[in-house]
């Protein structure tokens, strides 16, 4: 009997296994993408606290871009964070010719978060006094917030070996504040705070007068004027690990005056406004 010919092995394709509609339904849509986070600080010879503030930065926010804006600090802070750059996409440093103020330098930031389509941009000091351990819970309150308030003011926030003073100073504005702005926060006149960049995009904050310490108040209330939603979460300020205060005092009186400037023509409706789309 002739033995019947051997076949070629022909490879057929697996058929897709059938489609579990009950399986689909119970695993939902697809989780939204995490919101793109920039955390901005200004720096002026804060070459000790760089690198220790970023890393701590990074272990309570890992996917966070940091943006360092520097003010030709004379110690070569600016220098330090473009090595650092230059090490790791996450960071990037917008440099500046001079000291030119803490409120345009986080002006500057609103800008690069606007034009680079970040979701939140969360601001804090370059000296350790914001502590980045308070990260996820600002970031946790922008879930029903479209601004997070680092706040001392609350209940479980304070301040660290501040004088008398200086304390009843702050206290004194910030009561002021409320008064004048209708603002719901205890706490106006801090720099730690997540912002909801599309809220920043809404602010007219191309009519922003303040470049010093009352910047933080007239920010707010231009976001607050938006409809935007603010919430508080209470934080210890520290006192700063390395290098000197900034804080001046003349400047903080100027401030003051700025704050009941902007603050009389609110509440008499002296001040016409409006919504600035941009704020390049």
């Amino acid at each position: 009997m002739q033995a019947a010919a051997l076949s070629p092995s022909v490879s057929r394709p697996t058929p897709p296994p059938t489609a579990r509609p009950d399986l689909a339904a119970a695993s939902g849509p697809p989780a939204a993408a995490a919101p793109r986070l920039l955390v901005s600080m200004a720096t002026y010879n804060e070459l000790g606290n760089l690198e220790p503030l970023i890393r701590e930065v990074h272990r309570y926010a890992p996917d966070a871009h940091i943006l360092v804006v520097d003010d030709n600090s004379p110690d070569g802070t600016g220098r330090r964070a473009d090595e650092l750059a230059a090490a790791d996409p996450r960071i990037h440093v917008l440099h500046r010719p001079g000291k030119l103020g803490l409120g345009t330098a986080i002006l500057a930031a609103m800008r690069y978060a606007i034009d680079h389509g970040y979701d939140y941009l969360l601001n804090l000091d370059a000296d350790f006094s914001h502590p980045p351990r308070f990260i996820p819970g600002l970031l946790a309150g922008m879930d029903r917030h479209d601004v997070m308030v680092g706040s001392r003011y609350v209940k479980g926030g304070g301040t660290e070996n501040w004088p008398v003073s200086r304390l009843v100073i702050s206290r004194t504005v910030n009561t002021l504040v409320r008064f004048l702005f209708r603002m719901p926060v205890k706490d106006a006149s801090g720099a730690f705070r997540c912002y909801r960049v599309s809220k920043l995009r809404e602010a007219d904050l191309d009519r922003t007068q303040s470049r010093g310490y009352s910047f933080q108040q007239e920010v707010l209330f231009r976001v607050h004027r938006t409809g935007a939603k603010l919430g508080e979460l209470p934080f210890v300020f520290e006192n700063r690990r390395e290098g000197k205060s900034k804080v001046n005092p003349g400047e903080a009186v100027r401030s003051i005056g700025m704050i009941l400037w902007i603050g009389v023509h609110h509440f008499f409706g002296l001040e016409k406004y409006g919504k600035n789309k941009s704020v390049a």
